[in-house]
């Protein structure tokens, strides 16, 4: 597949304000989202047409980002002439924003660290279809008022739960797009249902953490930071952190994954500020290889928590494995979070990342921790 050559038809702008869009050649505007309960999980994805048509379809084992991209994907194939998505995926948006497509192209469809890309068999026909139907793009911010994202926002939640895939020709009623909260009826069989447990932002509930407005800690990872200088102050600062974040949510839950730095200093600072916090973990057992000190620090912990969640239950087989687990551990917790507090130094890399994406999930609940200034 040769599509180099149709680089020019496609476009994209940002905006992050409520407001009508003006779509350029007279394209079809179509609003799409993505919702995913656990990530991977059951999921579902829509669009929708202002004042017209649209379309949510379920998908039972999926993650985020592939509901983003299939709503946009279904929302070209279905639509007649060229086609104006907005989103509130950067995922979606980046990738022609920032022309990913071609680097993955020239690498034979591996991305920057020559690994294979994410979800190529929806990426690769997307791309070529988008670009062919001179697909543009805009970026919306999710959650911000913007009346039209926030019904594909219900579609694609209303679908995740009741695993039925929905169409119409006119606008979707109440009753379709479930409740304005994003509640939805529980499901005692997936074990998660979505509730609003704040009123600017629905997250993603899963049953094996507590009742509460859960908050993730992540950043930078480093074996001796617990105990150094840097590390006690650090400890005394995120629990300052979480102290003024409990006074705007009294019924607050840190979620950490106890990794040695940033996720185990949590779990101290949790406690030092009397919050209750519950530990993540990406698969079975993942301080079995640290060193007896970092182990032990780390099942007292465990011992400490309101609970021990264990996202998946097979133990990867390598490194790579191990990473991509881990990835998907972020996932999860941005999905459920309502903040999060992301320690960087300002040269780890894995931190940075984390910071971007949460910051992209969670836009202003995210409050950053630079290591440097505390030292």
């Amino acid at each position: 597949m040769i599509i180099s050559s149709l680089a020019s038809r496609a476009s994209v702008r940002t905006v992050s304000r409520p407001v009508p869009i003006a779509a350029p050649n007279g394209a079809t505007v179509a609003y799409t989202d993505g919702a995913c309960r656990g990530n991977p999980g059951p999921g579902g994805w829509a669009w929708a047409i202002p004042d017209g048509a649209w379309a949510a379809g379920y998908d039972p084992t999926t993650t985020n980002q592939r509901m983003e991209i299939m709503a946009a994907f279904q929302a070209v194939q279905a639509i007649e002439g060229p086609v104006h998505i907005v989103s509130d995926s950067t995922y979606v948006v980046n990738c022609f924003r920032d022309e990913w497509w071609r680097g993955w192209q020239k690498r034979g469809w591996k991305n920057s660290k020559k690994e294979p890309v994410a979800n190529r068999d929806l990426w690769e026909p997307f791309i070529e279809l988008a670009l062919d139907r001179q697909t543009t793009f805009d970026w919306v911010k999710g959650h911000s008022g913007d009346p039209m994202n926030d019904v594909v926002d219900r579609l694609a939640v209303a679908v995740a739960l009741s695993t039925q895939n929905m169409t119409g020709e006119v606008p979707p009623t109440e009753e379709q797009m479930g409740p304005p909260d994003s509640a939805g009826p529980r499901s005692s069989s997936l074990r998660s249902a979505v509730v609003s447990l704040d009123a600017d932002r629905p997250a993603l509930r899963d049953g094996r953490i507590p009742e509460g407005s859960p908050y993730a800690v992540v950043g930078i990872r480093a074996a001796d930071l617990a105990e150094s200088e840097a590390g006690k102050k650090l400890r005394r600062h995120m629990s300052e952190v979480l102290s003024a974040q409990a006074e705007l949510r009294d019924d607050l839950v840190v979620l950490t994954g106890l990794r040695p730095g940033a996720e185990q200093i949590a779990a101290a600072a949790a406690t030092d500020a009397g919050i209750p916090y519950v530990v993540v973990l990406p698969y079975p057992n993942p301080a079995a290889s640290w060193s007896v000190h970092t182990r032990a620090a780390f099942e007292d912990a465990c011992a400490g928590a309101r609970s021990v969640v264990t996202l998946e239950k097979k133990l990867p087989s390598d490194a790579t494995a191990k990473r991509s687990a881990l990835g998907r551990r972020d996932g999860w917790l941005r999905s459920v979070s309502l903040g999060a507090l992301v320690v960087t130094d300002g040269v780890n890399g894995e931190a940075d990342l984390q910071l971007n994406k949460f910051t992209q999930a969670l836009g202003d609940e995210v409050w950053q921790i630079e290591l440097d200034v505390l030292r």
